[in-house]
């Protein structure tokens, strides 16, 4: 791929994100794609890569996916976002809370052929954990 047929993939992504479209984000990834995320593990297929979308825009159907930046590396690309929603809805055992989340994240992915076969998920999960109620922030002192 070009650098500009990347930039093309991730702005058409940001619509789908923008539209909370499942089907559209999967669609970029291999079909035999891998998606490794601190929320839904190790995550081999499209079909299970979908079903992790559909996840979180059940559980925050306000979702907002904003790109902070992009960085791209010949095949490789690193995306810089902050994730904001209400918790609305059950996520992964955790009913709803209606509080707010914002976390932090970067995205790593491999591309080939036009799609996206490999993609890291790193996320300030335990931010999540604590602005949700699961977890509770240590006092400072």
């Amino acid at each position: 791929m070009t650098r500009d047929e990347i930039f093309a993939l991730f702005d058409r992504r940001e619509a789908a994100w923008e539209a909370r479209d499942a089907h559209a984000l999967t669609a970029d990834h291999a079909t035999d794609g891998v998606v490794v995320s601190p929320t839904g593990g190790v995550l081999e297929g499209v079909v299970e890569i979908e079903r992790i979308y559909r996840v979180w825009f059940k559980a925050c159907p306000d979702l907002v996916f904003a790109t902070e930046d992009l960085l791209v590396d010949d095949n490789r690309v690193c995306l810089l976002c902050r994730i904001t929603g209400g918790h609305a809805g059950e996520f992964f055992g955790m009913p709803p809370t209606g509080r707010r989340i914002e976390v932090a994240g970067a995205f790593i992915y491999r591309l080939e052929n036009g799609k996206i076969v490999h993609e890291r998920r790193i996320l300030d999960f335990t931010g999540l954990l604590v602005q949700v109620g699961v977890l509770r922030a240590k006092p400072a002192g």
